[in-house]
């Protein structure tokens, strides 16, 4: 299992700490993500899955470095289900961020004003609205004619729900009025109303059939049936908050857009407001959770988004989220329990993360009876001890945090904990290496548990992402000898023909969820580069840093041959690798380590052997600095370093942090200093601010 620091604050945590948190987290989002956007039945509240994300967020920003590849920040949703046909969004389809007190939506506003090179008493306008707890989903009308609806899915990759969206009467068949776009994209939420869902519930339990647990799991479940006509049975309704692809767009606000599609035919919640201050924004947020009992419909918070479109357009994004846009989300529940013992599981990078077994108790309508525990230096910050009585709070993990011992109830004779020194499945040493927060196994691959939790992640959402091949399968198949690399997932088909008994007879299988599995499993034959980098598992390298790696070297073939010269240290290949902005030396080094290692390229070889990679997909193809490299230097003056690099990466350029003779531009502004001479020295073009703009198009 993944790791979990909850119980400290983040702003106490060291890098060793934070460490092994990033990667609690990233396991425990990742699971939750799957349940709640492609089975429909999530096991945690919405507030408490928010401050797990919130969490996540607030340790990425204090330790920048430690950010993995398989962040959630940089994830949205999960996988579509294999039962629809897939939509491919025209633009993905972003998660919000979350922020939990007054302060972090101060912090989000002045993000946004460094970001903007705005003053920090700069009025920034936004749009505040309840959050709807229900199914996202997106509305294509060409003409006025709805087209497509289609599931949120992975951001990327949706379900075509079409036919069961057209059943849902306040989604407009035909847009009303007039002005409206050739191309309109309406994102917005699915969700039942209490009422409905209460007589829903009385009319299944009259029937004789299972109740739904709440409406959102109502509305999911509901929108995704393969026969419309039982979507249509059921009273969904649909707020419009948003859109995705507009041809032409002739928004200018994010409150005036609203308006244009309640008079297009859409219901927009009447409850969304213009704010310009923060006192407002908070007491706004104060009264909605005041009147949340009272609503018609569930929410778990509010959404301040900037009203202003060119100021959302230069913000952009930052990996799955937008950058304009914040959830303000209700705080979680606590409660109070036993640690009847502490339990060490290993996770896919050797380190031990230690587990709090309670007694179960219910915390915001679940029951919990673990809790991670971090690590070693939590558990003695906190000086936890078997027998303590703990305050647990479920911040939307399935596995909570502890927030405190109440020193008060200590039994007498409670000793203070003492780490394991040897990994308790392989029982190799276990030791801290440098100023690593994390005690690991030195078994590496040697040790069961390390395969296993690689393997995991190799078939984990935002990697392989194979449908019906989780935790239990992944184990199954590993101990009875079946899967113990990558490449042996692609030959479970060809191996079952042999094998007595075949896996349709084991318990738990039949021949048609085999079936299932065989055609996930081929699915998966042809898979992106990012995605195939991600799920190599390589330390540091998750979702932002294999994106970046994707997009720098554009084909796995190319990534491949420099990685191996980059070996030498000495080379140019290592210099460009280190250089790409946002990879640095801690990565490049973790790539070699990765790659140095006979044993992991055989099997990045033997899964190549089953597998294609696509190449990389170019950000912007007709923009004229597409697929170039680009420094800047010096000061920029009409927008932020921030806002010219994402304006760079978002044209398809790569952004480096030194002058190489690879480098196509170089952008220099006032005080430019060695980079600019270098660039003179090579021959590079350099422009200043004004000319970047304009080639830019900003």
């Amino acid at each position: 299992m993944m790791k979990n620091f909850s119980k400290i604050p983040v702003n106490r945590l060291s890098a060793e700490e934070a460490a092994v948190e990033l990667e609690r987290l990233a396991a425990e989002i990742r699971k939750h993500d799957q349940l709640y956007y492609q089975k429909d039945a999530p096991v945690v509240a919405d507030a408490q899955y928010d401050a797990l994300r919130l969490r996540n967020e607030a340790i990425e920003k204090l330790f920048p470095g430690l950010v993995r590849a398989d962040s959630p920040g940089k994830n949205v949703g999960a996988a579509p289900s294999a039962k629809f046909t897939k939509v491919t969004h025209s633009q993905p389809m972003l998660s919000l961020g979350n922020a939990f007190s007054v302060a972090d939506v101060s912090d989000f506003l002045e993000r946004v004003r460094r970001f903007l090179g705005l003053s920090q008493d700069a009025p920034l306008a936004l749009t505040a609205e309840p959050k709807i707890d229900g199914l996202s989903a997106s509305l294509r009308y060409e003409g006025g004619e709805f087209v497509l609806g289609a599931t949120r899915g992975d951001g990327e990759v949706g379900e075509d729900i079409t036919r069961n969206l057209q059943t849902v009467g306040d989604i407009p068949k035909h847009l009303k009025g007039d002005g409206w776009p050739d191309v309109l994209e309406v994102r917005g939420e699915i969700y039942i109303a209490r009422p409905d869902f209460l007589a829903l519930n009385a009319r299944n339990r009259k029937e004789g059939k299972a109740l739904f647990a709440n409406p959102r799991n109502a509305a999911a479940g509901s929108v995704r049936q393969l026969d419309p006509a039982i979507t249509a049975s059921r009273p969904l309704r649909f707020f419009a908050y948003g859109w995705g692809e507009v041809s032409p767009n002739p928004f200018q606000e994010q409150m005036k857009a609203l308006e244009s599609f309640r008079r297009w035919g859409f219901r927009v919640n009447g409850k969304t407001k213009l704010f310009n201050e923060l006192n407002e924004l908070e007491k706004y947020y104060d009264n909605i959770e005041r009147i949340r009992a009272t609503l018609d419909y569930d929410i778990d918070g509010v959404v301040y988004k900037i009203n202003w479109l060119d100021y959302q357009a230069r913000l952009g994004q930052a990996g799955r989220s937008p950058r304009w846009a914040v959830a303000r989300k209700f705080p979680a529940e606590k409660a109070t329990t036993v640690l009847l013992d502490i339990d060490i599981q290993v996770g896919r990078t050797g380190a031990l993360t230690p587990v709090a077994k309670l007694k179960p108790v219910t915390v915001g309508g679940v029951v919990v009876s673990s809790a991670t525990l971090h690590n070693a230096d939590e558990i003695a910050r906190k000086d936890i001890r078997i027998g303590d009585t703990v305050v647990i709070q479920r911040a939307g993990d399935v596995i909570p945090q502890v927030v405190e011992v109440v020193l008060r109830q200590r039994p007498r004779g409670a000793q203070p904990y003492r780490f394991p020194t040897l990994c308790p499945v392989c029982k190799s040493s276990a030791v801290r290496e440098g100023d690593d927060v994390a005690v690991r196994c030195t078994g590496g691959l040697v040790c069961p548990a390390q395969r296993i939790e690689r393997l995991r992640h190799f078939v984990s959402r935002n990697a392989f992402d194979i449908e019906g091949l989780g935790k239990k399968q992944v184990q199954a198949f590993f101990e009875k000898g079946l899967v113990h690399s990558p490449a042996d997932i692609f030959k479970l088909e060809k191996m079952n023909r042999t094998l007595e008994p075949p896996i349709e007879e084991w318990e738990g299988w039949g021949e048609q969820s085999v079936k299932n599995l065989f055609a996930a499993v081929n699915q998966r034959r042809t898979i992106s580069f990012e995605r195939f980098l991600f799920a190599l598992g390589i330390r540091h390298v998750g979702d932002n840093n294999a994106a970046l790696l994707a997009r720098t070297y554009g084909t796995v073939e190319a990534f491949l041959a420099a990685i191996g010269e980059a070996v030498d240290m000495e080379t140019q290949a290592y210099g460009e690798l280190v250089n790409i902005d946002g990879i640095g030396p801690k990565v490049a080094e973790a790539l070699m380590d990765f790659f140095g290692e006979e044993h992991n390229r055989k099997v990045v070889d033997d899964l190549l052997g089953e597998v294609a990679v696509e190449p990389a997909k170019a950000v912007s193809s007709s923009s004229p600095v597409s697929g170039k490299t680009i420094v800047f230097t010096g000061t920029m003056e009409k927008m932020s370093r921030s806002e010219a690099k994402a304006l760079a990466e978002r044209l398809g350029a790569k952004v480096s942090g030194s002058v190489s003779a690879k480098t196509d531009l170089v952008v220099a502004g006032p005080g430019a200093g060695s980079k600019l001479k270098k660039a003179a020295g090579l021959g590079v073009e350099v422009i200043d601010e004004a000319a970047w703009l304009k080639l830019a198009g900003s």
